[in-house]
């Protein structure tokens, strides 16, 4: 019997299998893959006018390249890990960084650099589901290899900046903040006079700060710091309260990273980003960031938190055995993406792919058929019905669908060769031959 086989008894167990999807991932009809669709060709048309190129990867993944950076609380708490025959321990990939790492690491001598890449990929966390996310998810992955200066920085976040006007967005829509781990180390080590465990916590708990509430960030903070919480809150609170660098306290500004994070506003600025703001706060959780970091968050107050975000990550395809390689990169997930295209209005109109629906009235399907055919050689995605049904259950499934075109075709439109096409927004109709069809669909 092979391995994990699990014999049932169809008469019962197939009775009470559940129509729902797994929870915490999503079925997509085509109304909802059409949407979809739109935001991955959308994605696709902007990384590839910077010039970037798609690639893929295995959705498992050795465990051990997430447990090497991507820090302990996604490992541990929302991977999904399994053991497979080969006795190996293996994950479904929980995000893409650590793959492309390692892809780069392995044609680290034969690519050519600026190495300018992006996929887009499903991927799974044992999460909570709530609202913008799942456990399985899917997002665009956009990565910059080679480059040291501060220009690759500014290159990634005015991607995510076309991204989000290529859909229509506009400054009042969102906001980008922007830090720098340099930056984060400096206040927590020299400012704060934290140790490297402390450090660690304070980071994470910064990070988790727009989820708490101020009561609960002030305990956690308190238990970190000890007998010296009451001489740093106020410290904390001014970093808090500063909306510019200029409004940090002196001795934050003399950090070298501060000139970082000034000259990735200036490039911003250059290039007519003007959504971008400092946020001393903004953290990034994952372990591996080592300077520029950002993310993208929704002004609108019915979805008013983060949407994606990224940063540099200089130290990941030197752990695959390669010369280390700087890197930039940042991962638009669809959900939240959709979500924001609903709260500000920017979903397209719903509407089929399908150009023209063919009624079939009477036996004449294989002249239907053959009408069907010169249509899609011109280029014009048509249906047909092949049901025989009465004309009205015909129509209805079109609007149904909503197919914008029916073509009516009986024994009389065969024999002149002149068809109805009806356009069903208008409610219009026109008598037409198959090539003024085509002529009017190519236009």
């Amino acid at each position: 019997m092979p391995q994990n086989h699990v014999p049932c008894d169809n008469k019962t167990d197939m009775a009470s299998l559940s129509s729902q999807p797994y929870k915490g991932t999503r079925d997509y009809y085509p109304e909802q893959k059409r949407v979809q669709n739109y935001i991955f060709n959308t994605w696709r048309t902007v990384v590839e006018r910077f010039g970037y190129e798609e690639y893929g990867a295995p959705i498992l993944e050795p465990l051990e390249i997430y447990a090497a950076k991507s820090g302990q609380e996604l490992v541990n708490d929302q991977t999904y890990v399994f053991t497979d025959r080969g006795d190996r321990t293996v994950a479904i990939r929980p995000e893409m960084t650590p793959t492309i790492s390692r892809m780069v690491a392995a044609r680290r001598q034969e690519l050519a650099y600026p190495a300018r890449l992006y996929s887009i990929a499903n991927f799974m966390r044992y999460e909570r589901p709530q609202r913008g996310r799942e456990r399985e998810f899917w997002q665009l992955n956009v990565d910059l290899f080679g480059v040291e200066e501060i220009a690759a920085d500014i290159e990634i976040i005015a991607i995510a900046d076309t991204i989000l006007r290529e859909f229509g967005a506009t400054n009042d829509d969102y906001v980008i903040r922007i830090n720098n781990r340099k930056f984060i180390h400096f206040m927590m080590a020299q400012y704060l006079g934290l140790d490297i465990v402390a450090a660690g916590q304070m980071t994470k708990l910064f990070d988790r700060r727009g989820k708490i509430t101020e009561q609960d960030f002030e305990d956690q903070v308190r238990l970190i710091l000890g007998d010296n919480a009451d001489e740093q809150i106020p410290q904390i609170k001014q970093i808090i309260d500063a909306k510019t660098i200029d409004q940090l306290p002196e001795q934050l500004q003399t950090s070298t990273s501060i000139d970082e994070i000034k000259a990735v506003f200036t490039g911003l600025e250059k290039q007519g980003v003007t959504s971008a703001i400092f946020d001393a706060t903004l953290m990034r959780g994952l372990d591996y960031y080592t300077g520029t970091v950002f993310e993208a968050f929704d002004t609108h107050p019915d979805n008013n938190r983060s949407l994606f975000g990224g940063g540099r990550y200089d130290g990941l395809v030197g752990l695959f055995g390669a010369e280390p390689l700087s890197a930039v990169g940042m991962a638009p997930g669809n959900t939240m993406i959709e979500n924001f295209l609903s709260v500000h209005n920017l979903l397209p109109v719903d509407r089929s792919l399908t150009d023209i629906y063919i009624v079939v009235v009477g036996s004449v399907l294989n002249g239907a058929l053959d009408i069907a055919a010169q249509l899609r050689k011109a280029g014009i995605n048509t249906e047909v019905d092949i049901t025989e049904r009465k004309l009205d259950k015909q129509i209805k499934t079109a609007l149904k669908k909503k197919i914008p075109y029916i073509l009516f075709v009986g024994e009389s439109e065969v024999e002149k060769g002149e068809y109805t096409l009806k356009e069903l927004a208008s409610e219009t109709e026109e008598k037409m031959i198959v090539q003024q069809i085509i002529t009017k669909f190519s236009n």
